[in-house]
């Protein structure tokens, strides 16, 4: 720690001592402030918090130890080193020192040499002290702030626009196909990007702004007394400079773009989260319209110039929930079952994992072949019930979910499929090959040019009726073939579901324009009469 960069604050009601001492201290190189009150001094504290506190023990109005205690209970931006001079040293009077928040003493009479030497002492603690708070503070790539202390940082701020009623505005940024770069490139040059970008940010902040490296290659930057106007215009002079970036790796030059998401603290903006929510759903917005663009939250909620609906999937998936599109669960295992009957469940119908409930019918859990396998050291395990060996851990969403919400949990994760519940109960699961079947018969749907010239609603509606009906008549002879006849040859089952596929291939051209809620309803509808008759 340089000592002309260090403050120190000398509290003592003896002039003559505070004269003597701030000269040694500022011959020193360091830059002193003086108080013969305590309570004086504990303002400035406050208001510009020193490096150092060097106080007298015995003062009046407020005595050191109570001057410790009151510093030690501010929030203040960093930690202050206290050092006590007393004539006071006795074992109990030092503990009674150190206990309320004392790092170090001096005696009475003070020695030039060894005030400055226990200074040195403190500056080298508090130096450690704060190299170790900036690295626990900062990411070690980028140096920007991590998440945690953006959140910190978000709530301060917060409170003080509270009070002045003043902008804040907060911007998300992606870097766009960062994947892509890391693939093809390697994580070196995929670094190499991500402290390209950071030095944007460090460049083009100011010292009131908080960036940080939100996780991953999306950053989050947070813009005191901005309005939203303002922060999309400062966003979009960094989308241009940054596609003007060329980072060299490995003799090649990589260029990279990104989508900004802005949103500005409203009258509804009820907490920091909610701000950073927004800016969130603005960034959504830019990569679902083309990318290397800025969005704006308001003009989303406006439905202005950023009108993210059209050709994405809140249009394909508007007004649809969880239990229009599941794939319905025909049987569950119960926690009660063996590993040999779930291995004889799981074999039969040729799936890989399925729900497990309990003796109320509620969801317990998942089960697959992995885990049948790990359970199997002996033979003696087949007969082991299958609730020491299921996952308990089960991602699960309530059955009127909107389709949207599970969409998007799916396009970021690894996981392939998750299960829908209804009071706890697992009534079906919705896989990406759900969403993908959903979205091929929506545009079978919207393509298809069934309708014959002037056939009217109404027999476009009588040919969807017939369609149902057959297809619905076809699944209940094949399902009393399954039930009461042998087991189907593999020609056999081609062929019904090939006959099945016509069939709904003609449903979904009897409605070319329905949006999909109307799609899967009249399908949903279709199946209900079937399993009635």
């Amino acid at each position: 720690m340089n000592s002309e960069n260090t403050q120190v604050v000398l509290v003592d009601d003896d002039p003559a001592m505070l004269r003597i001492l701030s000269v040694w201290l500022k011959k020193a190189g360091y830059q002193v402030q003086t108080f013969s009150d305590p309570r004086e001094a504990l303002t400035s504290i406050e208001e510009l918090p020193p490096d150092f506190l060097i106080t007298d023990w015995e003062m009046p109005h407020m005595n050191g130890l109570e001057l410790c205690h009151r510093v030690r209970e501010l929030k203040l931006s960093h930690y202050i080193y206290t050092i006590f001079l007393t004539v006071k040293s006795t074992p109990t009077e030092m503990i009674e020192g150190l206990e309320i928040g004392a790092d170090d003493f001096l005696s009475k009479p003070i020695q030039q040499g060894e005030l400055l030497a226990r200074v040195r002492a403190g500056a080298r603690i508090i130096d450690l002290e704060r190299r170790l708070g900036q690295l626990a503070r900062t990411d070690y790539l980028t140096g920007l702030m991590t998440q945690r202390v953006f959140y910190e940082a978000i709530a301060k701020e917060w409170a003080r626009v509270e009070r002045n009623r003043s902008p804040l505005s907060c911007v998300m940024m992606d870097i766009d196909f960062f994947k892509k770069v890391n693939d093809v490139h390697g994580h070196p040059s995929g670094d190499a990007v991500l402290r390209a970008v950071a030095g944007l940010f460090h460049k083009n902040t100011r010292a009131v702004d908080v960036p940080c490296r939100y996780g991953g290659e999306e950053f989050c930057i947070l813009l005191p007394e901005t309005t939203e106007e303002q922060a999309a215009r400062w966003a979009d002079r960094i989308r241009r400079e940054l596609a003007a970036i060329e980072v060299r790796a490995d003799n090649k030059l990589i260029q990279v773009t990104g989508s900004f998401g802005v949103a500005a603290r409203g009258d509804d903006t009820d907490r920091p989260e909610t701000l950073v929510d927004q800016a969130d759903q603005a960034l959504l917005c830019a990569k679902q319209t083309g990318r290397d663009r800025v969005v704006r939250f308001q003009d989303i909620r406006a439905g202005g110039g950023a009108r993210c609906a059209v050709g994405g999937p809140q249009a394909l998936l508007a007004d649809l929930t969880a239990r229009q599109v599941m794939s319905p669960l025909a049987d569950c295992l119960s926690e009660k079952d063996t590993i040999g009957q779930a291995a004889e469940f799981l074999l039969r119908r040729r799936v890989n994992s399925t729900c497990v409930v309990d003796a109320e019918g509620r969801l317990a859990g998942i089960v697959s072949e992995k885990d049948l396998l790990t359970a199997m050291v002996s033979l003696d395990n087949w007969r082991q019930p299958i609730r020491d060996v299921l996952k308990t851990s089960v991602i699960t969403y309530d059955a009127d979910t909107p389709v949207e919400t599970i969409y998007q949990f799916l396009c970021r994760v690894s996981i392939r499929r998750v299960v829908v519940v209804s009071d706890g109960r697992p009534v079906g699961t919705i896989s990406r090959g759900t969403i993908l079947r959903l979205f091929r018969n929506l545009v079978a749907a919207a393509d298809a040019d069934g309708r014959q010239d002037g056939e009217s609603p109404l027999e476009s509606r009588k040919r969807l009726v017939e369609s149902s009906r057959q297809l619905a008549a076809i699944s209940r002879d094949f399902l009393a073939e399954v039930e009461h006849a042998s087991e189907p040859t593999a020609l056999e089952v081609a062929g019904r579901a090939a006959q099945m596929q016509g069939l709904l291939n003609d449903m979904l051209a009897c409605s070319p324009a329905a949006p999909a809620s109307d799609v899967v309803a009249t399908t949903n509808d279709s199946w209900q009469e079937s399993a009635a008759e």
